[in-house]
């Protein structure tokens, strides 16, 4: 009863298996370019955190900082209001 029916699909195995190949090859790809793109979008978004250029940075991983030790090296310290720079009070 199966080989009649194999038979029957062989013709049409080898174009179906070749679709079939190149459709999980590009979705594969997409998946990669996907997660790539995902992984650069984010390590933007972390670069723009100020942290260690603020003049209240300890770089100690008990209390990083201070003033804000909860937003300390998150996306909260974005856009803090407390950030200074490092030269900000040396060239008084």
């Amino acid at each position: 009863m199966l080989y009649p029916l194999l038979h029957a699909l062989q013709p049409f195995l080898v174009p179906i298996c070749f679709i079939c190949t190149w459709v999980f090859l590009a979705m594969m790809a997409m998946s990669i370019q996907s997660a790539v793109s995902s992984g650069v979008d984010r390590a933007k978004q972390m670069h723009q955190i100020p942290c260690s250029d603020c003049i209240f940075f300890t770089n100690d991983y008990r209390l990083k900082c201070p003033v804000n030790p909860k937003a300390a090296m998150s996306e909260e310290a974005i856009d803090c209001g407390d950030y200074r720079t490092k030269n900000s009070y040396g060239s008084r």
